[in-house]
């Protein structure tokens, strides 16, 4: 659309929007900034509006039912689609994410999370992107764009600080003006200039001792007015705790419902004369500006009129899974795999880990597990397969050889309907419940059905979630009593670990009765009708000396072996921060004594960010696989096969905790200070002059190239390359720029640009990278601006931040 036109059409909604303000009572504006359930803002029909509908991302839509019964296609995780490098990837991303919620009727994504990597330790760093500000931003950028090409809202999120989940909901992060501008602002600001996001979340934590939800200076005066921010500002859930703090710092709609700081209290807070009824009408505009930019407001054309082309979402969740890839060793080309015998090892590689844990969680219709993927592409007979440790120490949520159905019942017994259960989940939010049942009549929930065991032995089974519970297998009540929470967290009921219940002798093929009953009571503290608990089990557990016995055995008498490693929900997931940086269980063991048997041992990793790696170099190849998404088994065998080349580079460091400069997630007496100012990620490690294991941009592909030549005039960089190897191929070219002289106070090296190089064997190719003004310029905290700093700087054409191919110096 031209400018002129987008410019009309925009002045015609605005008409629309304040001509439907204009008819509205104090109490329906009030009402209409408060969530009226889980997921959506209320219908206002009087000027024509409908109900406008969110759904958590940001690998999938899940819309307004957490059930597998309701299936999206589920993409790799942030981390893999950062690791892409390739804003034009994720804006394809985006674009399958609209389709996907017109599919399910929602009308805002709940998505992308832009907080940064700032240390290792935190638990949910596999949704959001980077260490890196810049790289942030473009792949922000990137599927915000797409996702609204496709006429769906976003949210961009957590603005701001919200790097570490150690009490998310309280800590004071302590954080200098300098830190904020140039790190954890910088993707936001990125993304308002370059994408123009039609919602901002705001986040749980303070930051300098005021509430995200609050923050008048940061909402307001910043991302309002300097930065000429138009979208509606929701608050993370439960996040907004004071009427008057809230409207008056700039948030506009308080979720979830139905009860909440707005509504009633606020159309209260404007008669008593303590909120002007104009900062409401304020947040009522944006509201219905974004209800009319996706098409629910009567009068007013929807940005997007015709959604642009339907998206093949396994194919492009395969896509990006293979090019999310990260080869970061490749000793003697073990990789792709030669002809021969192939053994395949590790819990993860049957019972695939897909996707991070929380509210990221969604349910694809299938998943393609690496054994799914390469029995596929690999000759008949020539793949085995051992279990060798499993990284599980807790209890899953049941799925395999059950067979299950949700009954309602009233408090008379009375059933009162039913739903089918895919799993053993049951997670019914606000008025999704089955047919003819409503929180007033239900009483008790009974997840009924069999179980039809693929082993042998004594199997575990447990109960996730709070209140009373009873459990039944095979004919015995094993627990009869209420499981209370261990923490105090308003999410435990969802994010809280399964409790082992009962342990039954059970033989494979035969299947047993199996029944969990909840007595539903829904909590004074959680302000959204939400009923949630789940069935857990685990199978037998063998002896892990055998199992990594039998690997070994398997290993020895193959031409190559393939080690999955992973992490697990309860090492990676929302609501927590991580301890350590090692693998869970005795992956580590199993690795050391699988390559001591075959020196051809390659290693895939399966984790949403980065663990200890202590065995890197005592096997052949080492391939990060991050969360795949559900086609990435399929994807997995494209690349060991040789079919596609492996086409990630590192969008964090990965080293071990020891040496990690940042790593403190743990708040003291509440406040957590942000101590190391712009020194996190590579900037640190270059500071502390130490070596991680593997550098932030690292990444190896099937090919070679040659940098040939470097010609910068300060506001770009041109970069010739040449693929040298025998295969075509796709290069990263990375663009630093650091003072010619050392500044202690400016990281040593800053990442400015880069850009994708395709070519054949032996074809040369040139690429543009844009160096933007910003890259020069630091936050004056004094002086409250940006301060372009003259002299002479060197810009550096890379393969990563400590790989460096050709270097020109300029002055500005």
């Amino acid at each position: 659309m031209a400018e002129t036109d987008k410019a009309r059409a925009d002045e015609a909604r605005a008409a629309v929007v304040e001509a439907a303000l204009g008819r509205l009572e104090l109490d329906a504006k009030a009402r209409l900034l408060a969530g009226q359930d889980m997921w959506t803002l209320p219908a206002l029909p009087e000027i024509g509006l409908k109900s406008l509908v969110m759904s958590d991302g940001p690998i999938g839509v899940r819309g307004v039912r957490w059930t597998a019964d309701d299936p999206s296609v589920a993409l790799p995780s942030p981390t893999a689609l950062a690791a892409t490098w390739d804003p034009a990837l994720a804006r394809r991303a985006g674009v399958l994410l609209a389709q996907e919620a017109r599919r399910k009727g929602v009308h805002v994504l709940l998505a992308p999370t832009v907080n940064l990597h700032r240390s290792p330790l935190g638990g949910r760093h596999f949704e959001a992107y980077s260490e890196d500000p810049y790289l942030t931003g473009e792949i922000g950028s990137g599927y915000v764009t797409g996702v609204q090409s496709g006429g769906v809202g976003t949210t961009v999120k957590h603005f701001v600080a919200n790097d570490a989940e150690t009490d998310r909901f309280t800590v004071n992060n302590l954080v200098s003006e300098r830190a904020l501008r140039e790190l954890y602002l910088a993707p936001f600001e990125a993304i308002v200039a370059n994408a123009h996001p039609w919602g901002i979340m705001t986040a749980y934590n303070q930051v300098n001792g005021t509430t995200m939800t609050e923050h008048h200076h940061l909402v307001n005066e910043v991302l309002r007015g300097e930065w000429g921010f138009d979208g509606f500002n929701v608050s993370d859930w439960m996040a907004a705790r004071d009427t008057v703090g809230d409207i008056e710092g700039g948030l506009d709609v308080a979720m979830p419902g139905p009860r909440t700081v707005y509504g009633a209290a606020l159309a209260q807070a404007v008669r008593d004369g303590r909120v002007a009824e104009a900062t409401v009408d304020a947040a009522v505009r944006r509201v219905l500006r974004l209800a009319a930019r996706v098409g629910i407001l009567d009068g007013a054309e929807p940005v997007v009129t015709e959604p642009p082309a339907s998206v093949d979402g396994e194919a492009l969740a395969r896509e990006i899974a293979r090019r999310s890839f990260v080869l970061v060793r490749n000793e003697n080309s073990a990789l792709p795999l030669k002809a021969g015998t192939v053994a395949l090892i590790g819990a993860a590689a049957r019972d695939a880990r897909v996707l991070g844990g929380g509210s990221a969680t969604v349910f694809p219709a299938r998943i393609v597990s690496p054994l799914d993927g390469l029995t596929a592409a690999l000759p008949e007979g020539t793949l085995t397969y051992a279990v060798g440790a499993d990284p599980a120490t807790e209890l899953a949520v049941a799925d395999q050889g059950f067979s299950l159905r949700a009954v309602c019942r009233d408090a008379d017994g009375t059933v009162i309907g039913t739903r089918s259960a895919p799993n053993g989940l049951i997670q019914w939010m606000g008025s999704d419940l089955p047919e003819g049942v409503t929180h007033d009549t239900l009483h008790t929930v009974e997840l009924t059905g069999t179980f039809t065991p693929r082993e042998s032995g004594p199997h575990t089974f447990g109960v996730k979630g709070v209140g009373a519970f009873t459990l039944t297998v095979d004919g015995t009540t094993y627990y009869d009593d209420v499981q209370r929470p261990d923490k105090d967290d308003p999410f435990e009921a969802f994010f809280g670990a399964p409790v082992p219940r009962a342990q039954a002798e059970l033989t494979a093929g035969e299947p047993v009765e199996v029944s969990l009953t909840q007595v539903v009571q829904l909590p004074d503290d959680i302000p959204m009708k939400v009923v949630t608990f789940a069935l857990a089990h685990s199978a037998p557990q063998r002896d892990p000396d055998e199992l990594i016995a039998e690997a070994v055995e398997a290993a020895r008498g193959a031409d190559t072996a393939v080690v999955m490693v992973a992490t697990t929900d309860r090492v990676e997931s929302e609501g927590f921060d991580r301890t350590d940086l090692r693998l869970p269980g005795r992956q580590d063991e199993l690795v050391r004594a699988v390559a001591a048997a075959n020196p051809n041992t390659v290693v895939i990793v399966n984790s949403g960010s980065p663990v200890e790696l202590p065995w890197r170099d005592e096997v052949a190849a080492v391939l990060l696989t991050w969360f795949p998404g559900q086609e990435g088994g399929a994807a997995l065998a494209d690349v060991l096969t040789g079919a596609h080349e492996p086409g990630g580079r590192l969008p964090t460091t990965w080293g071990s905790l020891t040496d990690a400069p940042v790593t403190q997630v743990v708040p003291a007496d509440g406040e957590l200070p942000y101590t190391e100012g712009v020194f996190i990620g590579y900037r640190a490690w270059e500071q502390a002059g130490r070596t991680p294991s593997y550098p932030f941009g690292h990444g190896l592909g099937y090919t070679d190239w040659a940098y040939e030549s470097l010609e910068t005039d300060g506001t770009t960089a041109r970069v010739r390359l040449r693929n040298t190897g025998q295969r075509p191929g796709r290069e990263v070219v990375q663009v630093y720029v650091s003072p010619a002289e050392p500044d202690t106070e400016r990281p040593a090296h800053r990442l400015a640009g880069f850009a994708g190089a395709e070519a054949g064997p032996g074809e040369s190719v040139e690429v543009t990278v844009e160096l933007p003004r910003r890259t020069f310029e630091v936050w004056d905290d004094t002086a409250k601006a940006w301060a372009f700093v003259k002299g002479s700087y060197e810009i550096t054409a890379a393969r990563s931040i400590s790989d460096h191919r050709l270097t020109a110096t300029i002055n500005v």
